[in-house]
């Protein structure tokens, strides 16, 4: 959420920021600030009413204790009362609608994010050399069938179609997949992993961002209000809703599986073969929170773990540092990581870092105090994937095929499934 200070001190500033995403929120930004001239005048008017009504109730007592009639003051306090119970009522409804309009303006980008869309995304590194074969690589779709280690028409009598079913090495793999990254998150780069909830409350999803804005791409339990995440970063990210935290306790750093719940998967009919976009897939997050002196360098720290796990598996990626109109919704700047995939010949996304600036900790009250006495602030929340894994899963077997059939795995992988080599059923 914008901060409605600012936006009324720099109308015209945090404008032309929103206007760097490639779409025009006066309307949205001038509604939000007559609503709020509106709720202050009130406020004042209701201030100035009270203080009359005040001075009007102790005359009162004055005028009975010397035997005066008071029924003038009485009548005159009475009417008060009602105006200023209905300016409350209009300051009630103001502000009402400035968390409405509030909740559907996107984060700021920051300076150095490009101008225009997703044609202006800025490859800002590269790592490691495609993989080359001395015959044609299939994509990993027709790997998996061989190989018996995936179910899609299974998973599709369960559930439709966007619910892969993996089995034997397929699920022992994303099994070891899930382990791995967990254990270096927690043991090598300090985060505290959580076990968290898949269903959450529409505050929860408010909080982060994806409500209202993405309400039609959730899943939604109806009898109970509560949502499907669609990433561990949405209950992680709520965890210390409306708690003040001290200094000693940032940073906060967690990191989490979970299984991933997105009714968008498929959209148009792009990517729908194979692993490449489903409804339910498995990630592993991570989440920290900041100062706002440090946030810029965390989300650098953050994207270098998700990177470094790519490196682990030898996988050949490339590091996108997106454009102000593809940015997401609550992100300020946000870095994707993809790697290549022989067999479907393409990029494929398997992390995305972002850092939200204070937008998402004003949604939620994240809030800490930076020494004893001092005025609260809000912590800079960053998220990223490290990694998700259908895609990891499908440009591993795409890498690592060999022309018998038989997929031949990295060895940090080897080491920590004990899976050498995947050999057809």
């Amino acid at each position: 959420m914008l901060d409605l200070r600012r936006l009324r001190e720099e109308r015209d500033e945090v404008l032309a920021a929103l206007a760097r995403r490639g779409t025009d929120h006066s309307e949205a930004v001038d509604r939000t600030l007559e609503a709020d001239e509106v709720r202050r005048d009130g406020l004042t008017r209701v201030n100035e009413l009270k203080a009359r009504r005040n001075a009007a109730s102790k005359e009162i007592g004055e005028r009975k204790r010397a035997g005066e009639d008071a029924d003038d003051l009485i009548v005159a306090m009475r009417e008060l009362g009602d105006e200023i119970g209905r300016i409350d009522d209009s300051v009630r409804e103001a502000e009402a609608g400035i968390e409405e309009l509030l909740l559907t303006l996107p984060n700021l980008p920051l300076a150095e994010v490009p101008e225009g869309g997703e044609e202006a995304n800025r490859v800002e590194k590269s790592w490691g050399e495609p993989a080359t074969f001395t015959f044609d690589p299939k994509p990993h779709w027709e790997l998996g069938d061989a190989l018996g280690i995936f179910d899609f028409p299974g998973g599709a009598r369960i559930s439709g179609s966007g619910f892969p079913v993996l089995k034997g090495a397929g699920a022992r793999l994303q099994r070891g997949l899930i382990d791995l990254f967990l254990r270096r998150h927690t043991e090598r780069n300090g985060y505290t992993e959580l076990r968290v909830p898949y269903l959450v409350t529409r505050d929860t999803l408010t909080g982060t961002g994806q409500l209202p804005k993405f309400a039609d791409e959730s899943y939604l339990s109806e009898r109970d209000d509560l949502w499907l995440i669609p990433t561990a970063e949405v209950p992680i990210t709520n965890l210390h809703r409306d708690q003040l935290l001290a200094a000693d306790d940032l940073p906060v750093r967690y990191t989490a599986y979970s299984p991933c719940f997105r009714r968008e998967a498929g959209a148009a009919g792009k990517d729908t073969r194979g692993l490449l976009r489903v409804h339910q897939f498995d990630k592993v997050e991570l989440v920290r929170y900041e100062t706002a002196e440090r946030s810029r360098e965390a989300l650098e720290e953050l994207t270098r773990e998700a990177e470094e796990l790519l490196e682990l598996f030898g996988l050949h990626y490339r590091r996108l540092l997106l454009a102000a109109g593809d940015t997401g919704f609550s992100s300020a700047m946000t870095y994707d990581l993809e790697v290549w995939a022989p067999g479907v010949e393409q990029w494929l996304e398997v992390s995305s870092c972002s850092v939200f600036t204070d937008f998402q900790s004003r949604r939620a009250g994240l809030r800490y105090r930076p020494a004893p006495g001092e005025k609260p602030e809000f912590v800079h929340t960053l998220n990223g994937s490290a990694l998700a894994l259908p895609r990891i899963v499908a440009a591993l077997l795409e890498v690592g095929q060999q022309e018998d059939g038989s997929v031949l795995l990295p060895e940090a992988v080897r080491e920590h499934t004990g899976l050498e080599r995947i050999v057809p059923a």
